[in-house]
């Protein structure tokens, strides 16, 4: 069963930047579609964006020219690059599997998550 831990979450002010990175063990990483989700507080999970096998990349309309997701399978890791952060971006923020039929659709066990809160 893959293994999912998430880093790079912290405080930052409105309008800068982090990079979340998520790091994968315990099945091949490159055979897998990868996705970042989030979930504010008092509010349900939800997707974020993924990034295929290939490399075909698709996000929530919410973050779309703000944030962009890659991965590096050499090193069975998944990235979030997060810019021009706004307040509403706090959540906590979850790295999963991705179905490659249902692109929104996560797989497996969720990690730790990592927190990123945004001041305005």
């Amino acid at each position: 069963q893959a293994q999912l831990v998430e880093s790079g979450g912290g405080l930052v002010q409105a309008g800068g930047s982090l990079r979340l990175s998520c790091a994968a063990s315990g099945r091949p990483f490159s055979s897998d579609a990868m996705g970042w989700f989030r979930q504010a507080p008092g509010k349900e999970r939800e997707f974020v964006a993924r990034i295929s096998r290939s490399g075909s990349t698709y996000y929530v309309d919410s973050v779309k020219g703000r944030f962009t997701i890659s991965r590096d399978n050499a090193k069975n890791t998944v990235y979030l690059q997060m810019n021009s952060l706004r307040p509403e971006d706090t959540a906590v923020y979850y790295c999963n599997r991705v179905s490659p039929v249902i692109l929104t659709q996560h797989l497996g066990a969720w990690g730790q998550g990592t927190l990123v809160t945004v001041s305005s």
